[in-house]
């Protein structure tokens, strides 16, 4: 098998291309670097520029699927021109991708793609399937359906889309326990608002292996990538600052200060989302870190 993936250096992307590695499959990977090119036996990478849809085709060369990760960050300031880049970096790098399966002779049979858990609505009451989705009228919501649809017309290639929602990556090289844990390392750790939101989340380790998990069984459709069990915000800080070592004596902070300081991203910290994993369990994937607590005990050493 080999795998083309786009994304490859981000957070997700460098445990899958080492997971990849070690089973034995070949990786070819698409860069805007071309600094990052690299060309080994079985890691080869290809640039491309999807803002301005080139690409190299010959990355293509015997892929038998493609992962789908690319992306700018969420986890910036959202100013309107970043916010403008958020969506459109999703929006280009498909289309790219598809103009040039649609042009050149290829064998990809499946791509599996990134995607977010904000097409679900907050609700303290609501258990979300991948059926749930709901069009709302925010700057995140906006941003998932879109990145959705502009993967959603690979099917029309023949080739089977598998989209992977994931929630909050729990990981010791970055992402949104880096900083969740940044305060807490200091001794200023708080829960945020009421504390009570539920939080989806998923071992990064778990994420990764899921995309292997789908890529070996062929998945299509839409697919929740979060731990069985979710925690709420209140619960989550309580047990960083357990594994950290640390006190949590402050009062919550409010949402308002938050806002002051982050401006719309804010809305990150604040998301209430109970979202269900049981169609990836019903399809065979077993997770090693099914609870919040055996996920941080493994990443905070």
């Amino acid at each position: 098998m080999k795998i083309l993936i786009t994304g490859a250096t981000g957070l997700i992307g460098t445990e899958l291309v080492s997971l990849l590695l070690q089973n034995g499959i070949s990786v070819h990977y698409l860069t805007t670097s071309k600094s990052k090119i690299v060309k080994q036996l079985n890691y080869s990478g290809f640039f491309w520029n999807p803002s301005q849809g080139i690409i190299d085709e010959n990355c293509l060369l015997g892929v038998d699927s493609i992962v789908h990760l690319a992306g700018a960050t969420i986890a910036k300031r959202w100013t309107s021109s970043y916010k403008q880049e958020i969506i459109e970096s999703r929006i280009h790098s498909s289309n790219t991708l598809y103009k040039a399966l649609k042009e050149n002779p290829n064998q990809v049979k499946q791509i599996v793609s990134a995607s977010g858990t904000a097409i679900y609505p907050d609700s303290f009451s609501a258990v979300y399937t991948e059926n749930s989705g709901v069009p709302q009228e925010d700057f995140l919501n906006n941003v998932v359906v879109k990145w959705e649809e502009s993967v959603a017309k690979f099917s029309a290639l023949g080739i089977k889309v598998c989209v992977l929602r994931t929630g909050i990556v729990l990981s010791e090289k970055g992402g949104a326990l880096q900083e969740m844990r940044k305060p807490i390392q200091w001794g200023v750790g708080a829960a945020f608002g009421s504390g009570k939101q539920i939080q989806s989340w998923i071992h990064i380790k778990d994420l990764v292996a899921m995309y292997y998990f789908a890529l070996e069984n062929s998945w299509e459709g839409t697919f929740n990538a979060v731990a069985p069990n979710p925690i709420s915000n209140q619960e989550l800080t309580k047990l960083i600052a357990k594994y950290e070592k640390k006190p949590l004596f402050l009062p919550n902070i409010p949402r308002f200060v938050m806002r002051l300081l982050l401006g719309e991203m804010h809305e990150l910290l604040f998301t209430n989302k109970n979202i269900s994993s049981q169609k990836a369990i019903d399809c065979g994937f077993t997770f090693q870190f099914s609870s919040a607590d055996k996920a941080l005990e493994n990443i905070i050493k």
